[in-house]
C-alpha cells in the first residue's frame, strides 16, 4: 500500500512539480521557444509507463502506448483551445479546453485506436493544424525574456498546481489498455503551464507558450513509439533507455531548429 502511494502519487507529484517550475522559469528567462522544447522532453510519461510495465508486463504496455501519439494530438488541440480562449477569463479558457479534450478523447477511446501508424497519422494532422493556426492564422510570435521576482511562495504555488493534476492523472493511468495510454499523457504539464502562464503573464505569453509546446511535442511521441517497439524486444530497462535516447535526439533537433520559427 505504501509502495503504491509512493509511485502512484508521491513520485509523480514531486517530478511534475519540479518540471513545471523548471519549464516556466526557462520560458521566462530564455523565451517560449526554448521553454516549449524543454517542457516537452519526456518526463511523467516515463514514470507512468514504467509503473504500468512493472504492474502489467511489457506486452500490455506496448499495446497501451499505441494510442499515445493520437492522444498527444488531442493534447495539442487542448493547447490551441486554451490559447484561443486566453483572451477571456481563466475559468472560460480552462473549461473550454478541458471540454474539447474530453470530447475528442472520448472519440479516440471509442474508435479503439490500437495501430501505432493510425495513431501517428492523427498526431501529425493535429500537429500541423494547431501549429499553423497559431503561427499563420493568429500570427502568434515567440516571447523573449520576462523579468520575474521569484519567491518561495510563488514557486510553491506553481508546484502545487502541477503536482496535484499529474498525481491524479497517474493514479488513473493503470486502468485498461487504451485508458492507460490516454491517462498516461493527460495534459497535466500543459494544463498547469498554461494556467501559470495566463495568470502571471497574460494571453500573449500564453499563446506563445502553447505554440512552443506544440512545436516540442514530437519528442514525447518519439519516446512513445520507442517503447512501443523496444519493450517487447529488449525489456523495460533497455527499452526505456533506448526510447529516451531517441527522444533526446529528437529534442536536440527541435532545439537546433527552434530559431527557424518566429
Amino acid at each position: 500500500m505504501e509502495y503504491s502511494i509512493l509511485y502512484h502519487i508521491i513520485i509523480p507529484f514531486v517530478l511534475s512539480a519540479l518540471i513545471v517550475i523548471l519549464v516556466t522559469i526557462i520560458a521566462e528567462k530564455y523565451g517560449t521557444k526554448t521553454g516549449g522544447v524543454i517542457g516537452t522532453i519526456p518526463s511523467t510519461i516515463i514514470i507512468a509507463f514504467l509503473f504500468i510495465a512493472v504492474d502489467k508486463g511489457v506486452l500490455f504496455t506496448s499495446d497501451s502506448v499505441a494510442v499515445v501519439p493520437a492522444e498527444m494530438g488531442i493534447n495539442l488541440i487542448f493547447l490551441l483551445i486554451f490559447a484561443l480562449l486566453s483572451q477571456r477569463k481563466i475559468p472560460i479558457a480552462l473549461a473550454g479546453s478541458l471540454l474539447g479534450w474530453t470530447v475528442l478523447t472520448s472519440l479516440i477511446y471509442y474508435s479503439n485506436v490500437t495501430s501505432i501508424v493510425v495513431s501517428l497519422v492523427v498526431f501529425l494532422f493535429c500537429f500541423l493544424f494547431t501549429f499553423l493556426i497559431l503561427d499563420k492564422k493568429k500570427k502568434i510570435t515567440s516571447q523573449d525574456t520576462i523579468k520575474v521576482h521569484y519567491t518561495p511562495l510563488k514557486l510553491l504555488g506553481r508546484s502545487l498546481v502541477a503536482g496535484i493534476v499529474i498525481a491524479i492523472a497517474v493514479t488513473f493511468s493503470n486502468v485498461g489498455t487504451i485508458l492507460s495510454g490516454i491517462f498516461s499523457v493527460f495534459p497535466a504539464i500543459f494544463l498547469s503551464t498554461m494556467l501559470i502562464s495566463l495568470k502571471e503573464h497574460g494571453p500573449q505569453f500564453t499563446g506563445a507558450m502553447a505554440k512552443g509546446m506544440i512545436y516540442g511535442s514530437p519528442s514525447v511521441v518519439s519516446y512513445a513509439v520507442g517503447i512501443h517497439f523496444f519493450y517487447p524486444l529488449v525489456g523495460i530497462l533497455i527499452g526505456t533507455i533506448s526510447a529516451f535516447v531517441i527522444a533526446l535526439a529528437v529534442t536536440l533537433i527541435l532545439f537546433i531548429f527552434r530559431k527557424k520559427i518566429r
